[in-house]
């Protein structure tokens, strides 16, 4: 009898000892993630995200570990959602509007309603994604989405003060603001913000349409001499930070409520720095001997009717497929005039 409670009580010892290693050893060894993020290393867009990555290994204590790939270097702008949802990168930093129709509930938000701020974009969106939590969405773990402030028109060496001035230029726009171009007579050339700058330069395009921030973040403001401060039509472009599933799923409960807290503070830091961003655009582009040109009243009541139809067929197309289109327009016109 006692030798054989001495064989039971060696084996739960050797169990134990083996549980306890086993557990030491999911402790050391840390998640490790990848980031991908098509902002150059020097845009504040882009020391944020580094700043996550580093405020990630912080609070987990090492056990989750990111690892960060700005300027394209991982995956291509394009490339950057699906790149997660195929484990090329395990977290992804980029816009909705670079896989056009992919993300149409999302696309909402970038509609051309006369955004001021990108505090106030940022806040929209969320309220958006958290509102309706799109389908579009669920092959990753949304970590936050933000948004800049307003889309503007800016041109290389004809100032436009109405219209009719669009009327044969061509524009670097892609997404809404592609849309935007038309409506308001201009001639679309859809391309990644990347290549804005050599597309300017080249002459490839008469101007492009940005927010005020890429004047410096993107050096735009070097290539550029017009800004038409059309509020009016003003539209905004959505950004996405998603996880692959499978990776969010490896982290334990505890680090994912401590990425959780991370996010929703993320968010609030991309809205205010996209605000910053902008001021100091608009000073670098009138350094460099740029314009900013307002638009009288009734002018900018042409513009906001021109880009009218854009919100209306977004609508109609989205009711059309059951996907809450109006719904979901009617929600974001309302979080926004809340806002601003």
């Amino acid at each position: 009898m006692t030798r054989k409670f001495f064989i039971i009580l060696s084996l739960i010892c050797i169990g134990l000892v083996f549980s306890i290693a086993a557990v030491s050893k999911v402790e050391a060894d840390p998640v490790k993630l990848t980031y991908s993020n098509f902002f150059p290393p020097g845009h504040s867009q882009s020391k944020l995200a580094e700043a996550w990555c580093k405020e990630v290994k912080k609070r987990t204590a090492g056990q989750v570990v990111v690892e960060y790939f700005p300027g394209q270097t991982l995956t291509k702008a394009k490339q950057v959602y699906d790149g997660v949802v195929e484990g090329i990168s395990d977290v992804g930093f980029s816009v909705f509007a670079y896989t056009r129709g992919r993300f149409p509930v999302m696309a909402a938000v970038d509609l051309p309603l006369g955004y001021t701020s990108g505090t106030v974009a940022t806040k929209v969106i969320n309220a958006v994604y958290k509102k309706f939590t799109p389908k579009e969405l669920t092959d990753t773990q949304v970590m936050y989405l933000h948004s800049h402030g307003p889309g503007l028109i800016h041109t290389k060496s004809k100032a436009v003060r109405k219209m009719e001035d669009m009327k044969g230029l061509k524009f670097r726009a892609h997404g809404t603001s592609a849309l935007v171009v038309q409506a308001l007579g201009g001639t679309p050339v859809p391309k990644p913000m990347p290549e804005t700058y050599q597309m300017l330069q080249k002459g490839v395009v008469d101007g492009a349409v940005y927010p005020f921030e890429a004047n410096k973040g993107w050096k735009l403001g070097e290539v550029t001499r017009y800004c038409t401060a059309d509020f009016s039509a003003a539209y905004t472009t959505s950004f996405f930070v998603v996880m692959n599933k499978d990776k969010w799923n490896a982290i334990s409960a505890a680090n994912q409520k401590i990425i959780e807290q991370i996010n929703m503070e993320w968010v609030d830091k991309h809205g205010e720095a996209w605000d910053t961003s902008d001021a100091l655009g608009i000073v670098f582009f009138l350094n460099q001997g740029g314009q900013i040109i307002g638009l009288e009243a009734k002018e900018a009541e042409r513009w906001e009717k021109a880009v009218a139809p854009i919100i209306e067929d977004y609508k109609a197309n989205m009711d059309k497929k059951g996907l809450r289109g109006t719904e979901t327009v009617d929600f974001t016109i309302k979080t926004l005039n809340s806002l601003q």
